[in-house]
């Protein structure tokens, strides 16, 4: 059994093409790489709402694209897409995934996935911070 870390994507980019860790400098984005790193997984990934699954060492563009914007159907067809290249690296049934994603990000994959723990559920953004900082320190 296999243990994943999803992270999603956010708003606070670099401004020229980077490797997708290095691309996301919003200090949320920072902490949860740091905690999904601390729960020593087998892969880290990045749940991009332009690239869809994403390696942390995949380069990419800078974009402006949030599920967050989008249509019930649309993250819908996104979340689709991300667990297709899920099955291909992973066993939705058997492997375990660590959501640090939001509400937008998880709401169309979880019901595909068997194990999954979401340890900033209900938090605020601030209280994900607050939170993180004690488990990263």
């Amino acid at each position: 059994m296999a243990k994943i870390a999803l992270i999603s994507c956010v708003s606070k980019k670099l401004s020229h093409k980077a490797k997708a860790r290095e691309l996301y400098t919003s200090p949320l984005f920072k902490m949860n790489l740091e905690f999904a790193k601390s729960l020593h997984p087998d892969k880290i990934l990045i749940l991009s709402a332009k690239y869809g699954l994403i390696g942390l060492d995949t380069e990419i563009e800078p974009y402006d694209k949030t599920l967050n914007a989008m249509h019930s159907s649309e993250k819908s067809e996104w979340a689709n897409d991300v667990l297709q290249d899920l099955k291909k690296i992973a066993d939705l049934n058997n492997d375990e995934f660590i959501f640090l994603a939001g509400e937008n990000y998880r709401k169309h994959i979880i019901p595909h996935i068997k194990n999954y723990k979401v340890p900033l559920k209900g938090l605020s953004i601030g209280k994900q911070l607050q939170y993180l900082k004690g488990k990263t320190k």
